[in-house]
């Protein structure tokens, strides 16, 4: 079930970044839910909302939810949403008048689609979902973060695209653009191969998910570096698709923390030699 999940979340994200960023949270969602031994509601569109950004953070009080939460895709779309609250996970119907929305937080041009903004609990009922810490402590934590990673490899395999049809439509390729294009084959490829190893092992835990991620950010940024040495300006300012695909692929991927989520692999390498 796991390589045909990342299959689906990479088809997704090589199609369009914004629509995979919803699958992947309504997919996490469920999973979780099931982790949890709960049932989604039937035909509900669900998010999880877990930001706790530059000291936003919702809170948890007898059973009530208030709060600040930042980076909520699925803004006006979703029907529920699981919110992390301080050490509990909680599930929430957003059809609560105490839920507000704010889109207007989203300034940016990548993943505007997303339909991401705050959202704003004041005084909303939520169900606890486990014991305290149960959230990021249960075994498919790990494996929904490497989930994530193959969203971002799938559009990173969508700017990838984007090169291939401006090449093709050129009809012509020099030999610097010909070592780009092998280049960004080969780490896509490099890339493909830990997340498949990884959907095929046993359990996920967190040295692997973090070495998904890490290898699908490296590939992600080494794309975005190459692709518009290989095609100019040109697609970037008169094609809107691939001018969309290289906005969303940055601000998608910055999920990973780059240097900081590389120190925290390290230090699992090095605890494990």
């Amino acid at each position: 079930r796991t390589a045909a999940r990342w299959a689906a979340l990479a088809a997704f994200g090589r199609r369009d970044l914004a629509l995979a960023r919803l699958a992947e949270g309504h997919t996490d969602a469920v999973a979780i839910l099931e982790e949890a031994g709960r049932s989604p509601v039937p035909g509900a569109l669900y998010g999880v909302w877990a930001a706790k950004s530059g000291g936003t953070g919702a809170a948890l009080e007898d059973g009530v939810l208030t709060g600040t939460v930042r980076f909520c895709s699925g803004l006006t779309l979703l029907d529920r949403a699981l919110v992390a609250a301080g050490d509990h996970l909680v599930e929430v119907d957003l059809a609560d008048p105490g839920v507000r929305r704010h889109p207007d937080a989203w300034q940016a041009v990548g993943m505007d689609a997303s339909d991401s903004g705050d959202v704003v609990f004041d005084g909303v009922r939520a169900e606890v979902l486990g014991p305290p810490g149960w959230y990021v402590a249960r075994p498919g934590f790990a494996l929904g973060g490497a989930g994530v990673a193959a969203v971002w490899l799938g559009g990173a395999a969508g700017v990838f695209d984007g090169v291939l049809a401006y090449l093709r439509d050129r009809g012509t390729a020099d030999e610097h653009q010909l070592a780009h294009l092998g280049a960004m084959h080969t780490a896509l490829s490099t890339a493909e191969a830990v997340l498949a190893r990884a959907a095929a092992a046993d359990v996920v835990d967190a040295l692997l998910a973090g070495t998904c991620r890490a290898a699908a950010e490296r590939t992600a940024v080494e794309i975005l570096e190459r692709a518009l040495k290989v095609t100019g300006p040109t697609p970037a300012c008169r094609d809107r698709r691939f001018a969309q695909r290289i906005a969303d692929l940055p601000v998608y991927v910055r999920q990973h923390h780059a240097e900081r989520d590389l120190a925290a692999l390290g230090r699992d390498v090095l605890g494990r030699a």
